[in-house]
């Protein structure tokens, strides 16, 4: 394997890593509370409940988020992302929003972007967050740096996105559908695509 992957995938794993430990440093600890009660034993409706929040494949599928972008803006010799949980939490929220239509459909209005956005829809529930990556980054073959464009009739613009030179910070989310689709969705902060502009 050549020296600079290698590079690339340990950094890629601290990113992730130290991204967790922000967190973690961030919250604050919880006071002791009096024990003058007993903890009531949770029922059936309180477990599902809880249960029903967790998301038991987040963790895999942030990492194939952030690996896959960060292979595409290697290429380029462009600074790895790092994960952010404010964005990953917008993303949840748009995605919940999608999760009854799948509607591939942006989260800001026209015009109105603050965050960087690349969604993404594919048919059936097996899309990963690879495909969703893949799928952007295809776009190159579009894109002409010399001129700064896209090729008449096509998009570019979720590549650029990806590689863009001062966006630092990603948060994204992947949801199955009610109708069994997949809707997927990344925010990047700062925001990319300025218009004149190069990506890297």
């Amino acid at each position: 394997m050549r020296p600079h992957l290698l590079l690339f995938l340990f950094v890629s794993f601290i990113t992730l890593s130290s991204g967790n430990l922000l967190v973690s440093s961030q919250t604050t600890k919880p006071q002791p509370q009096p024990q003058t009660h007993l903890l009531k034993a949770a029922d059936n409706e309180t477990i599902y409940r809880v249960s029903k929040q967790l998301c038991w494949g987040c963790i895999a599928e942030s990492f194939q988020f952030l690996f896959y972008h960060n292979l595409v803006r290697a290429a380029k010799w462009e600074l790895p992302l790092m994960w952010d949980f404010q964005l990953e939490k917008y993303a949840r929220w748009w995605a919940g929003q999608r999760k009854a239509d799948c509607k591939l459909q942006h989260s800001f209005p026209e015009d109105g972007f603050k965050l960087g956005e690349n969604i993404y829809w594919g048919s059936g529930s097996s899309w990963t967050p690879k495909d969703a990556v893949s799928a952007w980054s295809g776009e190159e073959k579009y894109y002409t740096y010399e001129t700064n464009s896209c090729e008449a009739g096509q998009m570019c613009g979720h590549y650029t996105q990806i590689v863009w030179k001062s966006t630092r910070r990603i948060g994204c989310a992947r949801v199955v559908c009610d109708d069994g689709d997949v809707f997927m969705t990344c925010n990047y902060d700062p925001v990319g695509n300025y218009e004149g502009q190069r990506p890297y």
